[in-house]
């Protein structure tokens, strides 16, 4: 037994030769409450039985309260709302080996919408990493979902600018030197939650603090309806991706962009696309409607 073992990883640092990763103990990671305001967010994780939020079903449901100050530090934990729900179908076999749940473990389940959608009612934002995957099955199981502000730790923080590569939540973290059990909702949203108290190393600022900035700024959605076939390869390199749900606009190539780059990508359109008597159509997204399955 090594009786200071910090000693001896800052020993291990030291050397230059090694990285040593840290279990994640999340209590620890939270900033001290010195009086100020605060809000309540909420990380939410779902499993499911696949990807398709409309041809698969959720399986384990987890949201985690925590309190935040509006400059982007986690001050407090509360406890979680989690919940199994037993699909339809037999939960297939490489889904177990992500999640580690079988059949057995949700067996008898289902999901308790009432408690969920009084439990979601206090959040001021609720934050989920890859937003794009749980929003859209979240809102499936109560339009609660629907009506408030979400954000994403994995597309709402941007980590190029901050010399960190790697999306994963695992990865991320580890760049931050720490290890935690994955792919139980309940742990990825504690693990989420740490992230987000996170120093980055350029700006010296928060992981919450950048990604609430980023979370209260629109974004613009604009379509090149009618770009020639022939400039498909120049639209996907740009950015723009193919269009297919109604709901969402005309099948059309579009591009989501902040917007101090509208009217740059307004000219591109007309120069390089569609021609000079061009309108492309341009609506705005914000947190609301943000990763949304209806704004797709």
């Amino acid at each position: 037994m090594i009786d200071d073992p910090e000693s001896v990883v800052r020993e291990l640092e030291a050397s230059g030769k090694y990285r040593v990763l840290r279990r994640l103990d999340l209590p620890r990671q939270l900033a001290e409450n010195l009086g100020t305001p605060t809000k309540c967010g909420i990380f939410l994780d779902i499993e499911s039985t696949g990807l398709n939020p409309v041809l698969n079903e959720p399986i384990e449901f987890a949201m985690v309260p925590f309190e935040y100050t509006t400059d982007g530090r986690v001050v407090a934990v509360r406890e979680p709302l989690h919940q199994f729900n037993e699909p339809t179908e037999a939960i297939p076999s490489e889904i177990t080996a992500i999640t580690g749940l079988t059949d057995a473990h949700v067996a008898g389940h289902k999901l308790d919408v009432s408690a969920i959608e009084m439990f979601a009612a206090q959040a001021a934002i609720i934050i989920a990493h890859n937003a794009a995957f749980d929003r859209p099955f979240a809102e499936r199981i109560s339009p609660v979902f629907a009506a408030k502000p979400w954000a994403c730790t994995m597309c709402d923080v941007p980590w190029k600018e901050e010399g960190i590569e790697g999306r994963r939540l695992s990865d991320l973290l580890s760049r931050f030197s720490y290890f935690f059990d994955a792919h139980r909702a309940v742990d990825d949203c504690n693990a989420g939650i740490a992230l987000t108290t996170m120093t980055l190393p350029v700006s010296g600022r928060t992981v919450l603090d950048r990604l609430l900035e980023v979370a209260r700024q629109p974004t613009w959605r604009i379509f090149a309806e009618g770009a020639p076939f022939e400039t498909k390869e120049v639209l996907k390199q740009r950015g723009y991706r193919w269009n297919t749900d109604a709901a969402v606009g005309p099948r059309a190539w579009r591009i989501d962009v902040n917007e101090a780059r509208v009217e740059t990508e307004i000219a591109f359109l007309k120069t390089e696309i569609l021609g000079s008597r061009s309108i492309p159509s341009v609506s705005e997204i914000t947190a609301f409607q943000r990763y949304s399955a209806r704004n797709r």
